[in-house]
């Protein structure tokens, strides 16, 4: 196992990893004192090599790194790669392409939401990895031995985990599905942090357009200051602080330090005036140009309908061996029951194929779901002639392998 630490060796074993058709990656870094992550490690691993890379080594110019993400020959492989993908966005201001996330994979190929590195290198590899370095300080030097066959341990199984996921991907036809996921994992406003949309993590805490144009102004500013001096949004100011000057929109310094969790003689620094500032801004924002409340869940009176496009989802997830999450979600179950033209990925490509058709079918009436010998059926209802069927309507049921009475209850 080998670290580099310097610029001539970076780029030589970037040099040689480029030849292969693929490379795995992976990061360490820290982020509990700061607002962007700091980078620490980084591990590669080719068909023929693994390296780690100090990434805080004095001297080291992380430019042949980034050239290696930039090449569209080299296919880059990660595990959960939206905070990696954050970390080389932040640097370089590029996003590595092609891309392919396992976890993503994972979950089309039937391992369920969100499985772990782990799980799948005991799956694919046999292997139980060592976690002794799990919550190591990245950030300390000199690097451990066993600090180094760590990371790279993340990077080596990563191979044969990807080989094989491709492999049932391509197999299975299902390999055009993972692009969906992957163009949102390829766009800059993924990982672009922008002040003026802080406020969207807090849209449900509010009901009064008042409200929300005040918070608006305010977590833009705490954003903004976060961001500015590099360090947490909870340095700044704490997620209920945010909520109770929405909620109060104090006008004074004197209103301002009364405020219960507001820290105590902070509405007489500079912040302070800055967070009036900000709450002012919101006051005088015209209703009429705020982003409409939810006042209620999309699915209005729809809950019926929803409870059952649950149970169809989950009916539909393990007959096909995909992860429920990757074909729907619950906000998209609420769209569709609510509307049959829903802006919804439920509805679109292989996911319509695979579980919208069914969907609206079932909203309709004219699909039902039974339970037969212990597992979740589907019953189509088709109108038919008196003179085929001498009955006004006739039953075909489409038997597939379906979730249990039990887990119909969840």
């Amino acid at each position: 196992m080998s670290l580099i630490s310097t610029t001539d060796a970076l780029a030589e074993a970037c040099r040689r990893i480029a030849t292969h058709p693929f490379v795995t990656v992976d990061t360490e870094f820290l982020r509990e004192t700061t607002f962007w992550p700091r980078l620490c490690v980084v591990q590669l691993a080719s068909p023929d090599e693994a390296v780690a890379i100090d990434a805080m080594a004095e001297g080291l110019d992380l430019s042949p790194l980034f050239a290696l993400m930039a090449d569209e020959k080299l296919t880059k492989v990660f595990h959960a790669a939206r905070q990696d993908l954050e970390i080389i966005w932040n640097l370089s201001k590029l996003i590595p392409a092609p891309l392919f996330d396992t976890q993503v994979a994972a979950m089309v190929c039937g391992f369920g939401d969100q499985v772990s590195y782990g799980d799948l290198v005991q799956t694919v590899a046999k292997v139980s990895l060592d976690k002794s370095s799990r919550f190591t300080d990245w950030s300390r030097r000199p690097l451990l031995p066993a600090q180094i066959d760590y990371a790279i341990a993340d990077v080596t199984y990563l191979r044969d985990i990807y080989l094989y996921l491709r492999r049932k991907l391509e197999q299975t036809g299902r390999l055009a599905w993972l692009a969906d996921e992957m163009a949102l994992l390829s766009s800059p406003a993924t990982y672009e942090q922008h002040p003026d949309n802080a406020w969207e993590r807090f849209r449900n805490r509010v009901r009064k357009p008042r409200d929300l144009a005040v918070l608006m102004y305010v977590a833009g500013w705490r954003e903004a200051e976060a961001q500015a001096r590099n360090v947490p949004r909870s340095r700044v100011l704490k997620d209920d602080v945010l909520i109770e000057l929405a909620l109060a929109a104090p006008r004074t310094p004197e209103a301002l330090g009364n405020l219960r969790a507001f820290p105590r003689g902070m509405e007489r620094s500079r912040a302070g005036v800055d967070i009036l500032a900000a709450i002012e801004r919101g006051l005088a924002r015209d209703p009429k140009t705020l982003p409409k409340l939810e006042r209620e869940r999309r699915s209005g009176g729809n809950g019926a309908a929803v409870e059952l496009l649950k149970v169809l989802l989950r009916q539909v997830s393990e007959s096909h061996g995909v992860a429920s999450k990757m074909i729907a979600t619950v906000e998209d179950l609420e769209a569709i029951a609510a509307s049959d033209n829903a802006d919804v990925a439920a509805l679109k490509g292989w996911r319509r194929e695979l579980f919208g058709v069914k969907a609206l079918e079932l909203k309709h009436g004219r699909l039902a779901l039974t339970v037969e010998q212990g597992r979740v059926v589907t019953l189509e209802w088709r109108e038919a002639s008196q003179e085929e069927a001498g009955q006004e309507t006739a039953q075909e049921a489409t038997v597939e392998r379906e979730a249990s009475p039990e887990q119909v209850a969840e």
